[in-house]
């Protein structure tokens, strides 16, 4: 389980660098799953994220942290159907006009969060045995 979370780790950190990088190729992906079949799998790809931190939390340096982070991933990931794709585009298109300063900072925030859940999963604590 320490393996699935260090890749969820990597993988937010890849995004968070992309988006500082070339943060609108991340509004173009946005808008490129803000359909109904992309909303749901957007949706699985939070709740199996936020499972996997959730149960990898017992073995980390971090265990309520992730518990926490991972409640919060699998609640967005179920109210992310909800949400609906015309607010999703509508939330896209006030995104990409504000300018690429608030990407960068979300996506600065990503690669804090991946580096966090890469540090607390890395090592620490080993199951009792």
């Amino acid at each position: 389980m320490r393996t699935a979370a260090l890749l969820v780790s990597f993988f937010v950190i890849a995004v968070g660098v992309i988006g500082i990088v070339a943060p609108d190729s991340l509004i173009s992906m946005g808008q490129y799953v803000a359909t109904p079949v992309g909303l749901y799998a957007i949706a699985a790809l939070r709740v199996a994220i936020g499972l996997v931190l959730m149960r990898v939390a017992s073995i980390s340096r971090a265990p309520r942290t992730l518990r926490v982070v991972g409640t919060i991933v699998v609640v967005a990931g179920l109210g992310t159907p909800l949400f609906g794709v015309e607010r999703t585009r509508a939330i896209l298109d006030w995104v990409s006009t504000q300018g690429t300063a608030l990407e960068r900072v979300g996506a600065g925030l990503a690669v804090v969060i991946g580096g966090l859940i890469a540090f607390a999963v890395g090592t620490g604590r080993h199951p009792k045995s």
